[in-house]
């Protein structure tokens, strides 16, 4: 089977911070590039959902929540013109982070705090698919 023709499991993390605001990157690597995205990344074989979005948070900005800080508040189906991904969303809210640090700078320029009714138009394909479905709970 071809590299394009994989499904890939992906998770993004929707963090929020006492202001309600959410935690947004500014994206720089060629998948989404120019968009906006919660930290996030690929599903690891036998990895937990949650333990994904902990260590992807880690990873990208040197937060550190727990994954029993988190839960799966949705599903998408993304299709990307040349990536498919099914995507696990995780939701943590926390009473006090330090701000974020751009941990891979290759792939991100900057963390940006947001009001969910002020969220940026260019948003990452799934973040946008997640919220266009009714069924979601931020």
């Amino acid at each position: 089977m071809s590299e394009n023709k994989i499904v890939r499991v992906g998770v993004g993390c929707w963090i929020q911070n006492p202001g309600g605001q959410f935690l947004f990157g500014h994206r720089l690597s060629k998948h989404g590039v120019g968009t906006w995205a919660p930290p996030g990344g690929h599903l690891e074989y036998g990895e937990s959902p949650e333990c994904c979005a902990a260590r992807e948070l880690m990873e990208e900005t040197g937060l550190i929540l727990i994954p029993d800080d988190f839960k799966v508040i949705g599903l998408t189906n993304d299709i990307f013109p040349d990536k498919h991904y099914i995507t696990i969303h995780c939701f943590s809210r926390t009473t006090f982070l330090p701000m974020p640090k751009v941990m891979e700078p290759t792939k991100c320029s900057m963390w940006q705090w947001f009001d969910v009714k002020f969220l940026p138009e260019n948003l990452f394909l799934s973040a946008a698919n997640l919220l266009k479905q009714k069924n979601y709970c931020l």
